[in-house]
């Protein structure tokens, strides 16, 4: 395997809240890969379905994740295959276990996974997300598979008014439905130092604007980004907010 084009180091961490609802159905991890070093998922599941229906899904979603990856030794060219292994293997597991279930489990997913070549690829399914920052600028994020979204595609909604829509939570595809889940992919070819992934629900991204998240994952270091983030979020949501998660990733100059 050929040597990263210079030195990095990649720092992390992670953030997962209850919010204000009675269940954590939301579930996250920062995977890193037992034999290749620099190889790292990050993954973010976003349950839906009853107390135990949605939870069970997003467990489903993490332990595909973190079973596919552990057992990965191809080439980087085989990172998108792997994505798409996830996200259709999650989405059979959860219909079986629909068949326990207290509620029909669904749920929302958004991941990264970056190369040692720091080659970064992207997949989602429903309204989790996956942002990429240059600094504090947006490069890049995933678009949302929803109703919503649809609406401000066809030039019937503007970005702001999708965050008060009333049908903002419906979703045009997720992982466990009858329908066999959208398979999105995004690739960037290289990293660089300085740049930032940001996989989160929308329990947390609804509460911000895209230069905000910017803005905060630049300037803090990982751990503290993602507090200030769970934080703020929080504070307004006002006593009416979601589960929320994230996984949050930067590429950082060497020691």
């Amino acid at each position: 395997m050929p040597p990263p084009p210079r030195s990095h180091r990649l720092a992390a961490a992670t953030g997962l809240h209850r919010g204000d609802r009675a269940y954590q159905q939301d579930q996250v991890q920062i995977l890193v890969h037992p034999q290749i070093e620099g190889c790292v998922m990050g993954i973010v599941a976003d349950g839906m379905g009853g107390k135990s229906g949605g939870r069970k899904a997003a467990d489903q979603v993490l332990l595909t994740a973190r079973q596919l990856f552990d057992r990965f030794t191809t080439s980087h060219d085989e990172y998108p295959q792997l994505l798409r292994q996830v996200v259709q293997e999650a989405h059979l597991m959860i219909k079986l276990t629909a068949i326990t279930a207290e509620e029909e489990p669904h749920s929302a997913m958004a991941a990264f996974i970056v190369s040692p070549q720091r080659e970064c690829h992207i997949i989602h399914a429903g309204d989790s997300r996956v942002y990429h920052f240059r600094g504090p600028a947006l490069a890049s994020r995933t678009k949302d598979h929803s109703y919503v979204q649809r609406l401000v595609d066809e030039g019937h909604l503007t970005e702001e008014a999708a965050h008060s829509h009333p049908q903002s939570n419906l979703l045009t595809g997720c992982l466990g439905t009858a329908s066999d889940p959208p398979l999105t992919l995004h690739h960037v070819p290289c990293l660089e130092i300085g740049d930032s992934l940001l996989a989160c629900s929308d329990g947390l991204w609804h509460y911000f604007s895209d230069k905000e998240l910017g803005a905060i994952v630049h300037t803090l270091p990982p751990r503290e980004a993602s507090e200030l983030l769970v934080t703020k979020a929080r504070q307004r949501a006002k006593g009416a907010g979601d589960n929320l998660s994230l996984a949050l990733l930067r590429i950082e100059p060497p020691n």
